[in-house]
């Protein structure tokens, strides 16, 4: 497994430093066409090797389970090359090599500054790699607006936020220095994304994302089953909210009609918005705490910030950076859903009616604790290095919302209106699992989801527009929310300990595949 691992990280050394492992920071990795086609037989050549693989403890098994399940994964995925269809992922690659490390400040500012030098010299010819790879028949216009979207932030990022996160005069001169010429590469890198025209389809299918479900999420079923799964957890989640909005409304059980009033009370201003958010986040923390639901480990810390401007283009709702695992460090962050600068007065306010008051204590539980945050500083302490490098979103989202009905049943969502938040959250989440499946195995029109999305939850027309852009562009990723929180609540109902102590076991255990995270909490 370390000689895996150790090819692993020479393959992908923007993982490998996020992840904190040490010789990785100076370079991108190879882009280039020749060099993807060789990973991938590579990859083949490891799946060969683990799968005869035979003996060894329990733990041991996971192990190989995991990376089997990796690997297959990203082999099934051959047939649909991002490398061939996507600018962003050679985007999305770029921007966090460069913003991440001075996000999380983990080495002396001249050491950070060096090497965002030495990868900085590398960007055009990543982006010359992107212009050579994409494929007109492959790659879909979908996909090339949401890349040239980040494109356009380019210039800002290199030129404005990165340079003032550097303290030093003559560092910072340093890194503007470096970075003009590429900024200027970017320019002309939009150009072409500007003039690119493609023919192909962003549909993943229903063979190939049943495969994934089967394959690497390790779930006992495929795309049609999933959607009829999402389609009757709406209905029963439905149910629920009626009764609920009865309570804001008095006669009425419009759900939709209580949360739209809800809605007028949200933060005034996206700064406003961020305070509160870190406020939620505390309260969150200290509930927790008081009612021992998690062991704590030493350090953790979960700092609240705006979303990344490299990000604002393309996600409409909160994320979290985890703390790099295979380094000492707790602190994560939550980045709260600012809007592009491009946005018009209305669209910021419709983006601070999606953060309404009454939703907030539900995003910092699902973002911070004990959500993301807590699971993955928590995660961090497993000595089995293959844990700390490969996790699923089938489990990470699925904690998030697992945690979220936990702290419901404890009495958090304690008010009608955080408790219809609280199960908007759910059911936009089953919602989401019905369009991603008819998106991407099925003909839903693009439209017709976005309408879905703004009906079915009390999303804004706006941030459901950004939220179908995503389905399109990350198929299988929308649907892990809900159906890895239903599993976590399955493999819950069979352990017979404590509650903390099955929150410790289990998210303790990594970000496993379903199969495998059982197996896990229940040896």
């Amino acid at each position: 497994m370390d000689e895996f691992l150790a090819w692993y990280f020479d393959n992908n050394p923007i993982t490998a430093t996020f992840l904190g492992a040490d010789g990785y920071a100076r370079t991108l990795g190879d882009f280039t066409e020749a060099g993807l086609l060789r990973y991938s037989k590579e990859q083949a050549s490891w799946l060969s090797r683990i799968s005869e693989m035979s003996g060894g403890s329990v733990e041991d098994e996971i192990d190989r389970g995991l990376v089997m399940s990796h690997l297959r994964g990203e082999l099934a995925l051959g047939s649909w090359p991002w490398w061939r269809r996507d600018p962003s992922a050679y985007l999305s690659a770029i921007f966090g090599s460069l913003f991440v490390p001075f996000q999380r400040a983990l080495q002396p500012e001249a050491e950070l500054v060096d090497d965002a030098v030495a990868r900085l010299a590398e960007v055009p010819e990543v982006l010359a790699a992107c212009r050579t790879n994409l494929s007109p028949d492959l790659a879909a216009d979908l996909l090339v607006r949401r890349g040239l979207g980040q494109a356009r932030t380019a210039r800002g990022l290199l030129t404005r936020t990165i340079p003032g996160m550097i303290s030093s005069p003559s560092l910072r001169s340093a890194f503007v220095a470096a970075a003009e010429p590429v900024a200027d590469a970017f320019d002309a890198f939009t150009t072409f994304l500007e003039e690119f025209r493609c023919g192909g389809t962003w549909r993943m299918g229903e063979e190939l994302y049943s495969t994934l479900l089967r394959e690497r999420e390790m779930l006992g079923y495929g795309a049609a089953e999933l959607h009829a799964k999402g389609l009757e957890q709406w209905d029963l989640l439905d149910a629920e909210m009626r009764s609920v909005a009865q309570r804001i409304n008095g006669s009425s059980s419009d759900w939709r009609a209580a949360l739209e009033s809800l809605m007028d009370d949200h933060p005034p201003t996206l700064a406003a918005m961020r305070a509160e958010y870190e406020a939620e986040t505390r309260r969150a923390r200290d509930f927790v705490l008081s009612r021992e639901l998690v062991t704590f480990p030493s350090g953790e810390e979960c700092e609240v910030l705006p979303s990344a401007e490299y990000n604002r283009p393309i996600l409409a709702v909160a994320h979290y950076i985890s703390p790099p695992p295979l380094t000492a460090s707790r602190k994560g962050y939550f980045f709260v859903p600012y809007t592009p600068d491009s946005f018009t007065e209305e669209q910021v306010r419709q983006r601070l009616r999606s953060n309404h008051r009454a939703a907030m204590p539900d995003t910092a539980v699902h973002e911070a604790y004990p959500g993301h945050h807590w699971h993955l500083s928590h995660m961090a302490g497993n000595p089995r290095t293959v844990r700390k490098v490969f996790r699923t979103p089938y489990f990470t989202e699925g904690w998030g919302l697992y945690v979220e009905k936990m702290m419901h049943e404890q009495g958090y969502f304690d008010t009608p209106a955080t408790e219809l938040a609280y199960l908007d959250g759910r059911i936009f989440r089953a919602a989401r699992i019905v369009v991603d499946t008819a998106l991407h195995c099925s003909d839903m029109p693009i439209e017709e989801a976005e309408h879905f999305m703004a009906t079915k939850s009390a999303m804004s027309p706006e941030t459901a527009a950004v939220e179908v852009n995503r389905y399109c562009a990350w198929p299988t990723q929308a649907p892990s929310y809900l159906t890895g929180a239903l599993e976590i609540d399955d493999i819950r109902a069979s352990y017979s300990g404590s509650l903390r102590s099955f929150h410790d076991k289990l998210a303790g255990s990594g970000g496993l595949p379903l199969g495998l995270a059982r197996r896990a909490a229940l040896s």
